[in-house]
């Protein structure tokens, strides 16, 4: 689920278009729900559609829905559109899909949310579900041209919004470049740092190493030092860990997780230090970092809490996006950037981190098609990748992030603050 974004809309192929720029992509047997509170769009909501459409299956799948729609507290209307490209031959379309859609009106209903109107959209055509005019909606429907030419449509491409066919990684530059040397310092790289991994000393010069990355204007690539050195932590999977709280919630909450489980085994001593990459060095410090707001353009970092408050420091919250309550979508942002600069120097479990790291956020922003295919390709890469396996089962069950059940804390593609 996604945040609302406010766009000026007054016809269906309006509505229609925003979807798949609200999604990123055009989706494929799905169902695509979009709140309403009043006359304004609230949060968009992607599911797969269930497949099978006997009375139990279609009353699960509408309370899942039902669920999932009542999070937006404010909302008191929903729209639903159907995307399949069954039954668009033969006129079969409208009954096969009615069945769900008469599942969902009462369940709905009982939350609270009227049903403003429905669609079905195929590859070709579309039409309402309401609709029974044949000048209207004309067999097997209206051309789905008519949506991609949308006034709408085109105002999200002059944004410079794009929509993808799919959440495939299909750009050349994601692959990695194979450099047996550079694989080689790497290695040696994880090796220095996993004498260290247990120093509080090492840990705290690395999350600083990574707070200046992630605050500072980062370079298009990295060198092939720096990347060894960023690569290599995130194959120490505490500090990995460690760095994904970092971004969402601050250092104070990475500290005090990593105090609260106990991950400093030693006291520290000058041969502790980590040699930290010239690369890295001379970036830009972290007070050069813009002031962020709510939303897609940052927030505010989790308030400083002791090392003893256990309850808020468990990673598992922030992995599940119950902690903070408002997490810094600056920092993820940043860090899903320079995780696909640093997927690029190579392949094996450091690129199995940065996939399953960038799957992580895409379900946090409420983008479960990308978080799959990210995830998928972490395990391809690295197969038995325990971080990857664990969000990929959250992800099948249908699980949504915490942030993104919130109007206040869930991303914004479009930025601003959220309503």
């Amino acid at each position: 689920m996604t945040a609302d974004n406010r766009v000026t809309i007054s016809r269906p192929e309006d509505i229609l278009g925003f979807i798949p720029h609200a999604l990123g992509l055009w989706p494929k047997e799905s169902l695509v729900a979009i709140t309403l509170r009043g006359q304004t769009l609230g949060a968009t909501l992607r599911v797969d559609l269930p497949p099978g459409r006997s009375e139990r299956v279609l009353a699960a799948y509408s309370r899942r829905i039902g669920e999932y729609l009542e999070a937006d507290h404010d909302a008191d209307g929903v729209l639903l559109a159907f995307f399949s490209d069954d039954g668009w031959d033969d006129g079969g379309v409208v009954p096969h899909e009615l069945r769900l859609l008469e599942a969902l009106e009462p369940v709905l209903a009982h939350r609270g949310l009227a049903l403003r109107d429905a669609w079905f959209i195929g590859s070709d055509y579309w039409r309402s579900a309401f609709c029974t005019d044949l000048e209207c909606c004309p067999r097997p429907g209206r051309p789905v041209d008519q949506i991609l030419d949308s006034r709408l449509n085109a105002e999200m491409v002059f944004r410079g919004s794009n929509v993808r066919e799919s959440p495939g990684l299909v750009d050349p530059a994601d692959q990695p470049v194979l450099d047996p040397e550079f694989m080689s310092a790497e290695g040696a790289m994880l090796e220095e740092l996993l004498g260290r991994w247990r120093s509080r000393k090492a840990f705290e010069e690395m999350l600083d190493v990574w707070t200046k990355v992630l605050d500072s204007s980062s370079p298009e690539e990295f060198d092939g030092e720096a990347a060894a050195f960023l690569r290599a932590s995130l194959r120490v999977p505490a500090w990995r860990d460690a760095v994904v709280v970092l971004a969402a919630a601050g250092k104070d909450v990475a500290c005090g997780g990593a105090e609260a489980f106990g991950f400093f085994g030693h006291e520290d001593d000058e041969e502790d230090a980590l040699v930290i990459p010239p690369g890295l060095r001379s970036l830009a410090p972290a007070a050069a970092r813009p002031p962020g707001g709510k939303g897609s353009a940052g927030s505010k970092e989790a308030p400083r809490t002791s090392a003893t408050d256990v309850s808020v420091l468990r990673y598992g919250d922030v992995l599940l996006g119950l902690y903070p309550e408002n997490p810094d979508w600056n920092r993820l942002t940043s860090l899903d950037q320079v995780l696909a600069k640093l997927s690029r120097h190579g392949g094996g479990e450091a690129r199995a981190a940065t996939l399953t790291i960038r799957g992580w956020i895409q379900w946090c922003r409420g983008s479960g098609s990308f978080a799959h295919e990210l995830l998928s390709q972490a395990d391809a890469e690295q197969q038995g990748y325990r971080l990857a396996e664990l969000l990929a089962e959250v992800v099948r069950r249908g699980t949504v992030c915490g942030w993104a059940k919130s109007k206040s804390s869930a991303w914004r593609k479009f930025g601003g603050a959220a309503a």
